[in-house]
């Protein structure tokens, strides 16, 4: 890539945003960011706390705050949290400043990846992870296809795959 464009990672949890975003930093020699540990940088919290404070709304618009700060730079990855295209917004941003890579999931892979992970806010309740997981699947996956440049299935493949078969998409560009 002659100019360093910007890249966001946008998908469901347990997706592989942040983890793919960081091969694909190293991979390309980019900054990397995730909004969702900016977010605990700046507030000193953890996002279950914002949430459980704030409630979801007040979480999106500290969201919104983080991702249009961080999309002003030049040449990053930024992993956004698995909610973040809710905001009309945010997809505006994110389509406008760089290239939109949907990391695509199936519930069942989420469902493992997430299993253990209690940092996860939408999935501190007891209705069923499936049944959460697929609740959001039905409101967000088509938001995540509208804005996405790309999509890639990260089932089954390593993270340095994913990360590696990006870097060729954006080769082509």
């Amino acid at each position: 890539m002659a100019e360093k464009r910007n890249i966001f990672l946008i998908g469901p949890m347990g997706a592989g945003k942040s983890t793919i975003g960081r091969q694909l930093s190293q991979q390309l020699n980019m900054d990397f960011f995730d909004s969702d540990q900016e977010i605990e940088k700046r507030t000193g919290a953890s996002i279950s706390w914002v949430f459980d404070v704030e409630g979801e709304n007040g979480f999106r618009e500290r969201e919104l705050k983080v991702i249009n700060e961080i999309t002003k730079k030049q040449g990053i990855v930024l992993a956004t949290g698995g909610g973040s295209i809710k905001y009309q917004e945010n997809r505006n941003i994110l389509s406008a400043r760089g290239i939109v890579v949907y990391l695509e999931t199936t519930i069942e892979k989420q469902l493992i990846r997430t299993k253990r992970d209690k940092k996860r806010p939408l999935l501190q309740s007891n209705i069923s992870h499936r049944t959460i997981l697929e609740n959001l699947a039905i409101e967000r996956n088509p938001l995540y296809e509208k804005i996405a440049d790309f999509k890639i299935n990260t089932d089954s493949q390593s993270a340095k795959s994913v990360a590696y078969n990006i870097v060729r998409l954006l080769e082509k560009l």
